[in-house]
């Protein structure tokens, strides 16, 4: 996900949220939104944000959802909803899974930003770089991801998500089937013998 101008996202256009419509709708915009989130983590590739701006309420929650965050140092994360009467609440499940539970609900309570370094320190985001090194930054990372099996990936990611929300011994059930099944895709054992036999591996995608 990238954008173009000073703003990477800016959330929810207010003017769809106003009193002229009714309950029914507003549910609707953000029952859109919450399916657009948890899409990304069930989609089968690795998702990438190249974040060069502001992201405030739902753009910072996409920035929060997705699974690499790369920024520019001029980019800033905050959920200001609580300024204007909207407390941020759909944002804060994003938030509250990526990010220390008192940092999130600090830019919950107050709307003040993060700065590319703050979201750094605190998991937000993957990297931060340069404004001239971004495009450069987020591009090595995903060629780095497409020299990978796909099949590997959409497990390796379903799986990740999935044993997340478990807790240790269960994940650690979970995880070690994974890797069984791991071993019986083509791209699973071609990968072995490649290392052995100390040659890159030809996946099947």
């Amino acid at each position: 996900f990238a954008a173009e101008g000073p703003v990477f996202c800016s959330g929810h256009d207010l003017k769809e949220l106003s009193s002229e419509d009714d309950v029914k709708h507003h549910s609707q915009v953000f029952e859109i939104c919450a399916e657009v989130m948890t899409l990304i983590q069930k989609l089968p590739v690795p998702v990438i944000a190249k974040v060069n701006g502001l992201a405030t309420a739902a753009g910072c929650q996409l920035v929060a959802s997705c699974d690499i965050a790369v920024a520019s140092e001029k980019s800033q994360f905050a959920t200001p909803g609580v300024n204007i009467g909207l407390f941020c609440s759909t944002p804060a499940v994003a938030l509250g899974r990526s990010l220390p539970r008192k940092v999130a609900l600090e830019m919950l309570f107050t709307g003040e930003p993060l700065s590319a370094q703050e979201a750094l320190m605190h998991g937000l985001v993957s990297k931060v770089v340069p404004e001239d090194k971004l495009e450069e930054e987020t591009m090595k990372i995903s060629h780095k991801i497409c020299k990978s099996s796909k099949s590997v990936l959409a497990l390796g990611k379903a799986t990740f998500y999935r044993q997340m929300a478990q807790d240790l011994d269960t994940a650690y059930k979970i995880t070690t089937q994974v890797m069984a099944d791991n071993l019986t895709l083509r791209d699973g054992q071609e990968g072995i013998e490649a290392f052995i036999q100390k040659r890159k591996p030809v996946w099947s995608h």
